[in-house]
């Protein structure tokens, strides 16, 4: 019996390993698998950004015999989980206004979570591990929010962490780094100049770089290991991004595996921080209150 030939699934385990060019194709097959199998190969470089080569060197880096293999392939994932794709259908709950937020936050995080490589979670937290010093950067939005967060995730794990969002303070501390170091970089596009010229900066001086960021982006290219992540915004302008919750995902997980790589000084640590706020505000139910408010 031949196995599966799952399109998604594999474009999803070896986007993060593929060339930037090459990424590039996936995002803009990932954002229409219907218009991309219908697209010529033309139509599919221009929309990526990138040249004919580059398209049949994606087909093949996923297994496809060539780019008509490619389409092919994405015609049929089309036809069979097209259902399983699209946004819910509207019903009375997602009619109000949480409903909506909260369908869209859903969708965010079961995109990313189809992207997400064990092997490159732990790669990243070994490297988190054995950093001297773990800087997390951000800019605008859910990425300024979300280098603190790294803070306070990695902090309570015994890592010696800052988190940076102005963009000369970036750039100043990236120039103290050395290869003991560790940028750990939140952007949902990747695009971020200022962004960009801090990791440069950095990368020039020998740190390593752990990208949360899109596939086929500049800082996805830069990255040692790119953790990826696949917004998927909507034509209603006034909510706030649901890229944000995809990135609180890809750093839950990233700083879970770290807890588990050192499972008992983390958990020594876990339990002097219960200590210390049960003393500080006193115990309460059955003692599961967050670590920290």
């Amino acid at each position: 019996m031949t196995a599966p030939f799952d399109i998604l699934t594999r474009i999803a385990e070896r986007g993060p390993a593929l060339r930037l060019a090459e990424q590039k194709v996936a995002q803009v097959i990932l954002a229409d698998l219907g218009g991309a199998a219908a697209a010529s190969i033309n139509e599919l470089a221009r929309q990526a950004g990138v040249s004919e080569a580059s398209v049949t060197r994606f087909a093949k880096a996923i297994g496809c015999r060539d780019v008509r293999d490619l389409k092919l392939r994405l015609a049929q994932a089309t036809a069979v989980g097209q259902r399983f794709l699209q946004a819910p259908a509207s019903d009375d709950a997602q009619d109000t206004l949480a409903g909506r937020i909260h369908a869209d936050a859903v969708a965010s995080l079961d995109a990313s979570l189809k992207l997400l490589d064990a092997e490159r979670i732990e790669q990243a937290a070994r490297l988190l591990l054995g950093a001297r010093m773990i800087y997390a950067f951000g800019m605008g939005g859910g990425s300024t929010f979300m280098a603190d967060e790294a803070r306070y995730r990695l902090a309570r794990l015994g890592r010696p962490v800052a988190s940076y969002q102005d963009a000369l303070l970036q750039k100043m501390v990236a120039a103290t780094l050395d290869r003991d170091d560790v940028v750990l970089a939140f952007s949902a596009t990747g695009e971020v100049p200022e962004m960009l010229a801090s990791c440069d900066v950095a990368l020039e001086y020998g740190a390593r770089l752990v990208a949360v960021t899109a596939l086929g982006s500049p800082l996805a290219g830069r990255a040692h290991v790119l953790l990826p992540l696949r917004t998927l915004e909507t034509d209603f302008i006034f909510k706030p991004s649901a890229s944000r919750y995809a990135m609180m995902l890809v750093m839950d997980v990233l700083a879970t595996q770290l807890a588990l790589l050192q499972q008992e000084p983390n958990k020594e640590r876990l339990r002097r921080l219960k200590y210390v706020l049960d003393a500080h505000r006193g115990p309460r139910g059955d003692g599961r209150q967050p670590l920290g408010d």
